[in-house]
């Protein structure tokens, strides 16, 4: 009987059209790690966009780290073998910024971040398009919930058939009396 169960589940699950995400609009994330040498950056220069997002992140390192910016823009905190910080360039901060890590400055532990200007678009345009996108996300959000909302609803009508089963609360059979 478990079997049947299973493929039951199986079968419903793939039914279940959509998918659940962050509906917010995002920018894109780059991520700086440290490099094997456990003296430099990884990437030591990239170039992004503003209203783009920087990961300093990195986990179990040998020495600790941190990364500041030398305009004091940003600064990932104490120096430290785990970090992950995140920091997202805002509209004005274009050029070019030089970071550091405090411990390593001095054996060239240095990174650099080109922000480039976000690009000039017309204002009456952009209305628009966020308009129809945030109707467009919305209709989307709700759908795939409904195709989880009919899986849950017949995995609960199973487990309470399958506890009447179990409990000789109930007995079912194909077959009437008549045909038996």
């Amino acid at each position: 009987m478990r079997p049947v169960y299973l493929l039951t589940i199986l079968f419903l699950s793939t039914f279940t059209i959509g998918e659940i995400s962050d509906n917010s609009i995002s920018k894109n994330e780059t991520i700086v790690s440290v490099d094997s040498t456990n003296l430099r950056f990884s990437p030591s220069s990239i170039t992004i966009s503003e209203g783009d997002s920087v990961r300093f992140f990195w986990s179990g390192e040998l020495l600790a780290h941190n990364a500041v910016a030398e305009d004091e823009l940003f600064d990932s905190g104490d120096p430290s073998r785990n970090v992950d910080y995140t920091f997202t360039f805002d509209i004005g901060t274009n050029g070019t910024h030089t970071y550091v890590c405090e411990p390593h400055e001095s054996v060239g532990m240095v990174g650099t971040i080109i922000v480039e200007p976000s690009p000039i678009t017309n204002n009456s345009e952009d209305d628009t398009g966020i308009e129809d996108n945030i109707e467009a996300q919305s209709e989307e959000t709700w759908i795939p919930f409904f195709g989880l909302e009919l899986v849950f609803a017949i995995l609960l009508f199973m487990a309470i058939y399958h506890y009447g089963m179990t409990q000789g609360l109930a007995q079912t059979s194909l077959l009437t009396n008549e045909e038996e």
